[in-house]
């Protein structure tokens, strides 16, 4: 008898103990609750509630912006089976391929050599990064003007001096992906630079006196030291580059229009002027949605090599 009232006694005072101690729990989390109500509503406004509706929208015909009928999956087939969907993707994978080519190594030797410096690193990051905060617009139409066409380009007077004739640089087909890819390299140099700077600062500089007595030259300790420790990084910028690049759409735009004859046109850019520039509506929320598919699927893959890296 003792013993079950002693036994219904600790359960009496387990249990307002067990409800003092979430008490206390929602007292310490409620203000930070009430701390993050704006920022939450207003995510779910900006941020998701025009993803539901595009979502939505890409399954009706559309007036304006405006749904009228429910159409099922046909905006994506016309949008699948357009002509210009797959030279379109295409051209985007190719800004893609061009980003990785040219703006992969440069930042990465860029920071090798400033991690190397004693003199005047402070200088060099600086002039390096002051591209990234132009506005990309500006960047392009700077871009733009040194790419003219004709005598008055810059690159162009550059060939005159040297008694070359002008080139056509934007209308070349051949070529101005590439060109555009480099104006997107420029710009964004300076933060992937500062980023594996960063990276290679965090190594242990004993390894590198240890192989230097080991008799390792330069290359070989960039082999067997840096890039194993820099490789987590160089992974995870090439997954965000990926993500970026595919959602390009300021450079072509504002550089070329998407041509000549469409060879500039990206994914991004194809949406734009389905709504603003031919009024398809539905088109272009089935466009978007598409995009949004493929941006999800990197965006998992990007998380996957940031859990790896981190562990």
């Amino acid at each position: 008898m003792a013993k079950e009232m002693t036994r219904g006694g600790t359960r009496a005072a387990a249990a307002p103990s067990l409800w003092n101690r979430a008490n206390k729990a929602v007292h310490r989390s409620i203000y930070g609750w009430i701390l993050l109500i704006v920022p939450i509503f207003l995510f779910v406004m900006i941020v998701w509630l025009p993803i539901v509706k595009g979502i939505t929208y890409s399954f009706f015909e559309m007036k304006g912006f405006v749904p009228q009928k429910f159409v099922g999956l046909q905006n994506f087939v016309d949008v699948l089976t357009d002509t210009n969907f797959l030279r379109t993707l295409w051209n985007t994978v190719q800004y893609v391929f061009w980003s990785l080519v040219i703006g992969m190594p440069l930042p990465i030797l860029i920071a090798i050599m400033l991690n190397e410096m004693v003199h005047g690193k402070g200088l060099f990051k600086f002039v390096l990064y002051l591209p990234c905060i132009i506005p990309m617009i500006a960047v392009s139409l700077i871009w733009k003007m040194m790419y003219m066409d004709g005598p008055g380009g810059l690159l162009n007077m550059l060939l005159a001096c040297f008694g070359v004739e002008p080139a056509k640089w934007l209308s070349n087909s051949a070529i101005v992906i590439p060109l555009i890819t480099i104006s997107m390299v420029w710009q964004g140099l300076g933060g992937s630079v500062i980023l594996y700077l960063a990276t290679l600062q965090g190594v242990n500089h004993e390894l590198y006196e240890a192989a230097r007595i080991d008799g390792a030259g330069f290359f070989s300790r960039m082999w067997h030291i840096t890039f194993p420790h820099i490789s987590g990084m160089v992974l995870l910028l090439t997954v965000r580059n990926i993500i970026g690049v595919f959602q390009i759409v300021e450079q072509p735009l504002a550089m070329t229009g998407g041509g000549p004859n469409g060879a500039s046109m990206s994914l991004g850019l194809t949406n734009y002027f389905y709504a603003f520039k031919f009024g398809q509506f539905e088109k272009s929320v089935a466009l978007g949605v598409i995009s949004f598919l493929l941006m999800v699927g990197l965006t998992f893959v990007y998380y996957k090599f940031d859990k790896k890296f981190e562990d």
